[in-house]
């Protein structure tokens, strides 16, 4: 695989997009999105994967419904425009992130042996699909934002308290039980991706957030790494707004790529084109979280903040590591009816994500009509 610098998106939510009348344009033209990608330079397709995003009456969660359907289909679009492949296993039937990290609903109840071994099956049978359609992914993330553990209560980890950038005090017996655990189940995705897959044809992701916490990277992956955990790449997630500075951010990967001798990689990214919403939408981003973040919510504002963070990443190079490049999250996720971050039958499922609604519009690359920025001129740069 080369290591040419990586410029890919994080598209999951586009089938519910387009089911629900969302359309795309370059120069006011109609254009298919994934055209519109590869002409601007993008060259990888991440995409995230859950178990059964459905309930018991069959009713979807929405966020994307990424069951292996979907997630097949985009892929066969990605692939057909000849993009790389970055799959996000969630292991979880929705959104699994530091705050929530639910197991699928068919594995409830399934003892700690048994969820090692369900891990492994399930991650070798996506895999076995993906083969069987010639969509073997270039990358593949075992679990997202794991940051606290991930399959929880089972491989629940200290929680990371960000605000005082601390991990929790667990008792010492506790705390290496909990880290033993979180080991066996990660180590049993990667067996089921090592067994079929050297690291030259599928390298494997281990993905934590806030991407300027360096106290999180270095004990986490200590962790993980006495253990014996096997992976090629450090994810992180960088939002300028929620995880320090740049600076941190630099900081934070030169010390663990010194440390630890790996790949690193920013699996998230986004950053606003304006602090205004969708018509009768709410969003996350606002003016507050831009003077935070020290750049102008507008396309020029964004803009200057991708440039500034590819070179960030970009400029980490030695003979031992070097910063792989950074995918946009969700730059297509427009704000037509419908596409909401959870159905009511998602939000019971994740114990209440709040309303419903698009909140991640003013954070694309596309405004809210789908036409192209000027933002993704920026990838051909890189």
């Amino acid at each position: 695989m080369n290591q040419e610098f990586i410029k890919g998106v994080d598209i999951s939510i586009l089938d519910e997009v387009e089911k629900f009348g969302g359309e795309f344009f370059l120069n006011n033209q109609k254009r298919d999105l994934f055209e519109i990608l590869k002409t601007k330079g993008i060259d990888t397709v991440r995409l995230r994967l859950w178990v059964n995003p459905f309930d018991s009456q069959g009713n979807p969660y929405l966020g994307g419904t990424n069951d292996l359907s979907t997630t097949l289909r985009l892929a066969r679009r990605a692939k057909a425009e000849g993009m790389k492949l970055m799959l996000n296993l969630h292991y979880s039937d929705f959104w699994a992130d530091p705050k929530k990290q639910q197991k699928p609903k068919e594995w409830a109840s399934l003892s700690q042996e048994e969820l090692i071994e369900k891990v492994y099956s399930y991650t070798k049978e996506v895999l076995a699909v993906f083969d069987k359609e010639n969509l073997v992914p270039e990358y593949i993330q075992i679990g997202n934002e794991i940051t606290n553990g991930m399959l929880w209560p089972d491989g629940q980890t200290p929680k990371f308290k960000f605000e005082e950038k601390e991990f929790e005090v667990w008792e010492e017996h506790e705390r290496d039980g909990a880290y033993d655990r979180l080991a066996d189940l990660l180590k049993a995705g990667v067996s089921a991706v090592r067994e079929n897959y050297h690291t030259d044809q599928m390298k494997i992701i281990l993905h934590l957030d806030f991407g300027g916490a360096n106290k999180l990277y270095r004990i986490w992956f200590d962790e993980i790494c006495k253990r014996d955990v096997d992976f090629d790449i450090i994810g992180l997630s960088y939002y300028p707004y929620w995880h320090g500075s740049l600076a941190d951010l630099s900081s934070n990967l030169k010390d663990i790529g010194d440390r630890f001798k790996k790949d690193l990689l920013i699996v998230e990214t986004a950053y606003a084109f304006t602090d205004e919403s969708p018509k009768d939408e709410d969003s996350i981003f606002n003016r507050e979280l831009s003077d935070i973040a020290g750049y102008p919510p507008t396309p020029k504002g964004q803009q200057d903040f991708l440039i500034d963070l590819m070179n960030t990443v970009k400029n980490l190079k030695t003979d031992d590591y070097c910063g792989l490049g950074i995918v946009y999250w969700e730059p297509a996720w427009l704000p037509v009816k419908q596409t909401t971050w959870a159905s009511i039958e998602g939000m019971k499922y994740g114990n209440d994500l709040g309303r419903g609604g698009n909140h991640w519009a003013n954070q694309g690359l596309f405004d809210f009509k789908g036409n192209a920025l000027e933002t993704l001129d920026v990838f051909h740069s890189f």
